[in-house]
């Protein structure tokens, strides 16, 4: 079973990610900072995190930085956006822009781990 961390400023879309997760059989953690969001990865194996681009404090350009200068670089990271000026990509994986369907979401994450799990993918 794949770990997600979701690391988002919005509870809303926090609620959104850990429902549409969990439904297709991921453990989920979520994280309202990008500080938050850094503790639980080091605390904890994740096996992805999802991470908002544009919050509060530290952004998710930042939280993508630490994690490729971290004990785990590999872990793959899925940048997400509401603003198309700010998809760059960075040491992202990939960007997913927001507003976004459940599938696309987890074809996105099927996509990103294609090498390092089989994974449920609900439609």
């Amino acid at each position: 079973m794949l770990n997600v961390l979701v690391i988002d400023d919005e509870q809303s879309l926090l609620k959104l990610f850990n429902k549409i997760l969990k439904n297709a059989g991921f453990r989920v953690e979520t994280a309202i900072n990008g500080y938050e969001g850094l503790e639980k990865f080091h605390a904890k194996h994740f096996d992805i995190v999802i991470a908002d681009i544009l919050m509060p404090g530290m952004q998710g350009n930042d939280v993508v930085n630490h994690i490729r200068n971290s004990q785990r670089p590999s872990t793959p990271v899925i940048g997400i956006s509401g603003t198309p000026w700010k998809l760059s990509k960075h040491d992202f994986d990939s960007i997913l822009p927001k507003p976004f369907s459940p599938g696309t979401l987890l074809s996105t994450i099927k996509t990103v781990c294609h090498h390092q799990v089989s994974m449920p993918i609900a439609g």
